[in-house]
């Protein structure tokens, strides 16, 4: 997997760059079909906020997160991603959606 990280009015230090593909290693534990990761870190007066976008096989999915201190945000958008990712595996092995014409009558 690929993780580009980005910062928008922040420079990205190899500390920060170490923590950010920890949390989002993470992922891959549950997930092993991440193409790659985008990373965006960025600063405003007072909240700092991350954003990723995961390209999986057929979706890309993206979310982000705010909060007052960067690595705090960070968290909060590993836990994001990972529930999303979980989401989306549970959704692609789910066959449970069969046709009614197959169903038996009891």
């Amino acid at each position: 997997m690929n993780i580009s990280i980005s910062g928008h009015h922040l420079e990205i230090t190899p500390a920060i760059k170490e923590y950010v593909e920890s949390k989002i290693g993470r992922v891959l534990k549950h997930f092993d079909h991440v193409i790659d990761a985008q990373v965006i870190l960025s600063l405003e007066p007072l909240k700092h906020i991350a954003e990723i976008t995961l390209r999986v096989p057929g979706k890309d999915i993206h979310c982000s997160a705010e909060e007052e201190n960067l690595y705090a945000a960070i968290d909060l958008l590993s836990d994001k991603a990972d529930r999303l990712v979980i989401k989306h595996k549970s959704k692609l092995q789910d066959h449970s959606n069969d046709s009614t014409k197959r169903m038996t009558v009891a």
